[in-house]
């Protein structure tokens, strides 16, 4: 439940993949009262006592009155939030008490439906807390957010373990053929239940009372990981006393890197950031061997304790330690039974299928990069084996002789503002019929920050869309989508959306010229967004992104494709300073070199998938000392164990799987990039960038959140079930005898 689910990410990080989704046709509502269904509110009658109470100076106590609810970012201080979930808190076990306790029989509306209704306050306050943990935290907000984390889990467990309420639902769900219901309401009761079970509703109390112990610990590490993670961004970069040594990197990124330094007391020196991932974007341009191996080293020796003294592997340990035990109580053999059940996938067994079978051609296709790169460096005299620093300034230059592209030359195309409006937002328009309007009138949590209107064909407003889009020390690395409000019927209300990414800042009157790799973040990140724009369902937990983990991830992945679109390409590709459109013969280029390197990006992806997948099949009683031998091994056992391509992301900074939501989870990219590459496959089949395909999409995907299964949604979208051929064909991989 939406309501209940803000009370569940612990963590406070509202990825777009954070949320659980789903996707079907709409069920007709004509506000007409089933006869067989009681539609007393029992909430009208809850009675909030003093200490559920908040005070009225709190701009969370109320509502805003900001259009579309959107946050009055000019109230709202950090010592507003913690007294604002604490009384949240308390108004909704008042209102859950008075549902648990109703000595009315249970009825879908008097329990159920009662259930969406309550939390309304903690709701409003979380989503805006949750969203500044991320994107702009501070020593305060980072305080609040630890003290807190232990209260949510007990909060959580107080609602999903309290047997009166379990009572009533369970009486529901086993008359749910009887109750005559349409099917996003059967599908919202079976998930309710089953997210109850999920949580220890059907132990004894003595399994109850560890259950509790064990989500009260998790919730305080995660956060702790996070709040590292955190501080890993702000300590972790390498200094570079000597200009020259940046050779290879062009003048706005010099004058970039001399800001950065300057802003952290290192004036005429020069600061080189450290990104999310165990590869650095900056790598392709560094000429010097010397600094990019400093530059990796920083970034792949993360939370280790090296140089910095920050050391998550300890934490990893215990948080495997605990989801494993937590697992085990709930009748799973391990944690990644427990986590896959709900999802598309439903076993490990399944995902190790797919993932095994991608490994065979994966590793040919790598290694046969890797003899590229290889006679690039003898080129330049390098008479050694290929390591993790060179592979991508190699590989940009195989780029570069192979498909003559040139990133410098390249870039000047990619204006960010440009690839914004001219790409993304024109994509948006011609497949969904939909517009942007800037507006400058509404409070924002940092002055990075944008908000447009966002408008349907017909005029009528769909709801605000927020771009955050530079990097900066106070927000986390990686790139999201999140939400301020929520879209439901029953609440009457429309989304209020935001996308966050980290693009390195130009310097002071420079423009901000962008990677590919940004490009294409953009479309996802949009596609996260649509997601939530177009959302159309009555209930709060069914809205917008509610859909499996992994499913989430396909309408993002849907959307990149278009950024290589020939037509929308040629739209934005203008050089920033003559307005030339990339010329035809770059453009052609651009589109075809998208293949190269496909087996080290999917490597990467498949060693991170693995490490996670082995941290979560472990029994409590088999956990390792050794974070980083246990990595290593987990590598030889997929014969991943290829030096020159670590894993996108090491344990020791693993954010997805150890403070966020994707822990036994991380294989959901690429299994809905299957379900992505055969969408897009049969989109181009049916004529490509028009209304109709976009309207269809729209209708039987983009609309409908977690009102059906998401397996019927996709055949009702495309006709029958996906296959991975496209998704070979997408990352340019030879399929394997």
């Amino acid at each position: 439940m939406k309501n209940l689910l803000t009370v569940f990410l612990l963590g406070g990080l509202m990825w777009a993949a954070a949320c659980s989704p789903d996707a079907g046709e709409p069920v007709a509502d004509t506000g007409e009262p089933r006869a067989d269904t009681d539609h007393t509110h029992i909430l009208d009658t809850v009675e909030y006592s003093s200490e559920a109470m908040l005070s009225e100076d709190n701009p969370f106590s109320k509502p805003s009155s900001l259009p579309f609810e959107a946050p009055d970012f000019k109230s709202i201080s950090e010592k507003h939030y913690q007294p604002a979930m604490e009384a949240g808190m308390a108004q909704q076990m008042e209102e859950i008490e008075a549902i648990a306790g109703n000595p009315e029989p249970p009825t879908f509306e008097n329990t159920i439906v009662a259930m969406e209704h309550s939390g309304e306050l903690l709701t409003r306050v979380q989503r805006v807390f949750f969203n500044m943990t991320s994107s702009h935290t501070n020593e305060k907000i980072q305080e609040i957010q630890s003290e807190m984390a232990p209260k949510f889990s007990d909060h959580s467990d107080n609602i999903r373990l309290n047997s009166d309420l379990f009572g009533r639902i369970e009486t529901l769900y086993e008359q749910k053929e009887d109750l005559g219901l349409d099917e996003a309401s059967e599908k919202l009761l079976k998930d309710t239940h089953r997210q109850f079970v999920r949580a220890g509703a059907l132990l004894d109390e003595e399994e109850q009372k560890r259950i509790r112990e064990i989500n009260s610990e998790l919730s305080s590490l995660t956060t702790e990981f996070q709040e590292k993670l955190l501080a890993m961004t702000s300590e972790r970069a390498v200094i570079i006393e000597d200009e020259s040594d940046l050779e290879g990197l062009s003048s706005d990124r010099i004058a970039a890197a001399r800001e950065a330094a300057a802003d952290r007391d290192h004036e005429g020196k020069y600061l080189l950031s450290i990104t999310n991932t165990t590869r650095v974007p900056i790598l392709t341009s560094l000429k010097d061997r010397d600094v990019r191996r400093r530059v990796w080293e920083a970034s792949a020796n993360r939370g280790t304790g090296e140089n910095d003294g920050i050391d998550t592997r300890p934490m990893v340990l215990r948080l495997a330690e605990l989801r494993a035990e937590r697992a085990q109580l709930l009748g799973y053999e391990n944690y990644a039974e427990y986590a896959i059940d709900p999802q598309t996938a439903e076993t490990p067994g399944n995902v190790l299928d797919m993932l095994t079978d991608l490994i065979p051609s994966v590793r040919a296709n790598t290694e046969r990069e890797a003899e590229m790169i290889r006679q690039k460096m003898l080129e330049d005299g390098i008479d050694d084996e290929v390591m993790p620093w060179d592979w991508e300034y190699y590989a940009e230059r195989v780029r570069e002789s192979e498909y003559d592209i040139d990133d410098e030359e390249v870039r000047p195309y990619f204006e960010l503002n440009r690839v914004l409006e001219d790409g993304v937002f024109y994509t948006m328009n011609r497949l969904y019929g939909i517009s942007f309007e800037e507006r400058f009138d509404l409070p924002v949590y940092h002055e990075d920050v944008r908000v447009f209107n966002v408008y349907d064909e017909d005029g009528e407003q769909l709801g605000l869309f927020y771009a955050d889009y530079f990097e900066r020390d106070s927000k986390r690395g990686g790139a999201w989508m999140s939400s301020f409000v929520g879209q439901s019927h029953l609440h009457d209300k429309k989304p209020v959306i935001v996308n966050v990414l980290n693009i390195s800042r130009p310097a002071e009157g420079e423009p901000a010229l962008i990677s590919f790799d940004n490009v294409t973040t953009l479309f996802h990140e949009m596609g996260h967004g649509v997601h939530g724009l177009f959302s159309d369902v009555k209930y709060p937990s069914q809205a917008m992104t509610s859909v499996p983990r992994d499913f989430v991830e396909f309408p993002s992945t849907f959307e990149e494709d278009w950024a290589i679109h020939p037509e929308v390409l040629a739209n934005y590709a203008i050089h920033y300073e003559t307005g030339e459109q990339i010329p035809e013969d770059l453009l052609d280029r651009v589109i075809a070199a998208r293949e190269f390197n496909q087996g080290f990006e999917t490597q990467e992806y498949l060693a991170a998938t693995m490490i996670d997948m082995e941290w979560h099949t472990l029994p409590p009683d088999e956990i390792p000392d050794d974070v980083i031998a246990f990595e290593n091994q987990a590598m030889a056992k997929y014969d991943l164990d290829y030096k020159p391509v670590p894993p996108r992301y090491k344990s020791p900074y693993f954010a997805h799987i150890f403070s966020g939501g994707y822990s036994a989870n991380y294989y959901a990219y690429i299994w809905s990039e299957v379900l992505a590459a055969d969408a897009f496959e049969y989109i181009q089949e049916r004529g490509g960038l028009t209304r109709e395909n976009g309207d269809h999409y729209r209708e039987t995907i983009l609309s409908r959140g977690g009102s059906r299964e998401a397996m019927d949604l996709y055949l009702d979208f495309r006709g029958e079930e996906p296959g991975v051929e496209a998704l070979l064909r997408r990352r340019g991989l030879e399929v394997k005898p």
